[in-house]
C-alpha cells in the first residue's frame, strides 16, 4: 500500500521495482522507475517515469494515470484519462475521458468515452469512442465506432460506423463504411458499401461495391463500382465505370466515360461518353463529344442534348432540343427540335422541326404541324 503522495525511486539500472502481488496506491503517486507488477489499482492519479508491465489488470479511480515508456497489461480501467509515452499492449483498455498513446497500440478492445489519439499504428478487433479519434499511422481494426470525428492514416477497417466526419490520410481497405457527415478518402482506396448522408470526396481512386450518398460525391480520379445512388452531384475526373445502376437526383459530371446498367439523372449528364446496357434518362440536359448509347435513351421535357444519341429505342419529350439521333425507334414528343434524324420506325408528333435530315428504312408517322427543313427520305440502309 502506497500513501498519498509517495515517490518511488526504484533500484537498479535501469530502475525497477518489481512486485509478485498487488500494487494498492492511494492516488497522487509517483515512480522514478519501471514497474512491474501482477496488478495495479489506484485512487487517485499516478504517474511512471519507466515501463509499466502488469500481467493482469490495471485499475485506477477517479484519477488518471500517466505512463512515460511502454505499457503491457490484460485489462486497464481508467476513469479520467490514460497517457502512455511508448508503446501499449493490452487486450482490453476502458477510459472514461481521454486515452493518448505516443506510441503504437495492439488491443483486442479498446473503450473511450471521450477522445482516442496515436501517433503509432493502431491494431484492434473493436475500437468504441464516444467523441472523436486521430490516428496518425495506418491502422488494422476490425469495426471502428466513433460519435464524432474519426481521422486515421490509412490502413484496413472492415467496419467504419461514424456520426460525424471520417477521414483517411492514406489507402484504405474497408467492408463497410456508415458515416452521418463527411468521408474524404486519399490515395488507392477499395471495399464495399459506403453510406454517407453528408459527402463523399476520394482524391484518388475508389473501387467499391455500392455507394449512397445524401449530398455530394466527388472522386479526383477513377470510380469502380456496381451501384451509386446519391441525391445530389457526381463528379469523376476521370472514368465511372458501373456494373449496376447510377441513380443520381442533381447533376453527373464526368471528364471521361461513365457506363451503367442504367443510367438516371434528374438533373444534368456531362462526360465525354455515356455508355448503359439497359436505359439513359435525364430530365434535364446531356452534354457529350461522343455521345450516348443505350438501349433505350429518354430525354425529359425541355430536354437539352449536345450530341449523339444511339439507341435501340429514343424518346425525346416535350419542347426538348437535340442534336442526331439514331435508333430502331424513335419518338418525338410535341414541340421537339432535332438536327438530324435517323431510324427504322421514326414518329414525329405535332409542331416538332427537324433542321438536318431525316432518314427511315421502316415507317414515318407524322402529325400535323410538323416543320421539315428537308423532306425525309425512306433508304435502305441507315447509317450505324
Amino acid at each position: 500500500m502506497m500513501g498519498r503522495r509517495a515517490v518511488i525511486d526504484g533500484a537498479g539500472t535501469p530502475p525497477t521495482v518489481k512486485v509478485s502481488g498487488t500494487v494498492h496506491c492511494e492516488g497522487d503517486n509517483t515512480f522514478e522507475c519501471n514497474l512491474s507488477a501482477e496488478n495495479l489499482e489506484a485512487e487517485d492519479n499516478v504517474t511512471i517515469h519507466g515501463n509499466l508491465e502488469v500481467r493482469n489488470d490495471v485499475k485506477v479511480e477517479d484519477g488518471h494515470l500517466e505512463v512515460y515508456g511502454k505499457m503491457n497489461a490484460k485489462r486497464v480501467d481508467v476513469d479520467a484519462a490514460l497517457y502512455v509515452t511508448q508503446d501499449l499492449a493490452v487486450e482490453k483498455v476502458d477510459v472514461g475521458g481521454s486515452l493518448k498513446v505516443d506510441g503504437s497500440v495492439k488491443a483486442e478492445d479498446v473503450d473511450v468515452g471521450g477522445s482516442f489519439k496515436a501517433t503509432g499504428e493502431v491494431e484492434s478487433d473493436k475500437v468504441d469512442v464516444g467523441g472523436s479519434v486521430l490516428i496518425e499511422s495506418k491502422v488494422a481494426i476490425a469495426k471502428l465506432d466513433v460519435g464524432g470525428l474519426a481521422r486515421v492514416g490509412g490502413g484496413k477497417i472492415r467496419k467504419v460506423d461514424v456520426g460525424g466526419n471520417f477521414e483517411s490520410k492514406d489507402s484504405l481497405e474497408f467492408e463497410q463504411i456508415d458515416v452521418g457527415g463527411v468521408v474524404r478518402l486519399t490515395g488507392e482506396s477499395k471495399g464495399g458499401d459506403i453510406d454517407v448522408g453528408g459527402a463523399l470526396r476520394v482524391d484518388g481512386n475508389l473501387e467499391f461495391r455500392e455507394i449512397e450518398v445524401g449530398g455530394k460525391v466527388q472522386i479526383t480520379g477513377s470510380g469502380e463500382g456496381c451501384e451509386v445512388e446519391v441525391g445530389g452531384k457526381v463528379e469523376v475526373s476521370r472514368s465511372l465505370k458501373l456494373s449496376g445502376n447510377l441513380e443520381v437526383g442533381g447533376k453527373v459530371e464526368v471528364d471521361e466515360e461513365v457506363s451503367a446498367e442504367n443510367i438516371k439523372v434528374g438533373g444534368v449528364l456531362r462526360s465525354k461518353k455515356a455508355t448503359a446496357k439497359d436505359r439513359v434518362e435525364v430530365g434535364g440536359s446531356i452534354a457529350t463529344s461522343e455521345g450516348v448509347t443505350a438501349h433505350l435513351v429518354e430525354i425529359g421535357r425541355r430536354g437539352r442534348v449536345r450530341g449523339p444519341l444511339k439507341a435501340n429505342e429514343i424518346i425525346i419529350g416535350r419542347d426538348a432540343r437535340v442534336q442526331d439521333i439514331y435508333g430502331k425507334k424513335i419518338v418525338l414528343r410535341s414541340g421537339a427540335n432535332a438536327e438530324n434524324v435517323y431510324g427504322e420506325n421514326i414518329t414525329v408528333e405535332s409542331h416538332c422541326h427537324i433542321s438536318g435530315e431525316l432518314h427511315y428504312t421502316g415507317e414515318l408517322r407524322t402529325n400535323e404541324h410538323v416543320s421539315f427543313v428537308k423532306e425525309p427520305q425512306k433508304v435502305e440502309k441507315l447509317p450505324f
